[in-house]
């Protein structure tokens, strides 16, 4: 069964630093016509940041469209001409004052499909060593570093909250849960 939907017309209502906005008119395979709000972002990338000791690399920072602080990865938007390793090593550096000497992608995934295009790349950063950029004037972060045990209870605390983050953390803890103690 085809689910392909084909744009008929399409406005630009809003074009800001970060997204733009349009409104389309689509139709559907059905013959139905229907509207469609697409946020249009730049692609990201997310950095897990693993170090020497199995620690992860975290950001404390509030956002504003949530009214909260939120604990993330690492992560930031692609500049023009700028390939997605090289954003995670300049965020990296900006975010949390490293490197990596081993940088592996991990996944690409959309952030909210159903209404955004922003594609995110997972990266899985080790061999981690100081090497610092200027933070951006437009953020005001603290770095935060927590083993794998805090961080699994951190996510049945549902405290993390940030869906690049949880899915990192999973990934993560998925790969090393031979070395955690399971709760029986």
């Amino acid at each position: 069964m085809d689910k392909s939907e084909y744009s008929i017309t399409s406005k630009h209502i809003y074009s800001g630093k970060i997204v733009k906005l349009r409104v389309d008119e689509v139709a559907l395979s059905n013959g139905h016509l229907t509207q469609r709000e697409v946020v249009e972002h730049a692609p990201a990338v997310a950095i897990l940041a693993v170090d020497d000791e199995g620690n992860v690399l975290f950001v404390r920072q509030f956002r504003y469209a949530t009214g909260k602080e939120l604990l993330e990865i690492p992560a930031g938007i692609m500049e023009k001409g700028e390939s997605p390793e090289e954003t995670a090593r300049r965020e990296l550096k900006e975010e949390v004052g490293y490197d990596a000497g081993y940088l592996k992608h991990i996944a690409s995934f959309y952030s909210s499909p159903g209404f955004s295009d922003e594609i995110i790349h997972l990266f899985y950063a080790t061999g981690i060593f100081p090497s610092k950029l200027n933070s951006d004037e437009d953020e005001i972060i603290e770095g935060i570093r927590l083993n794998p045990e805090e961080c699994k209870r951190l996510i049945e605390e549902k405290k993390i909250e940030d869906a690049k983050t949880l899915a990192a953390l999973l990934w993560y803890l998925n790969q090393i849960k031979s070395i955690l103690p399971s709760k029986n």
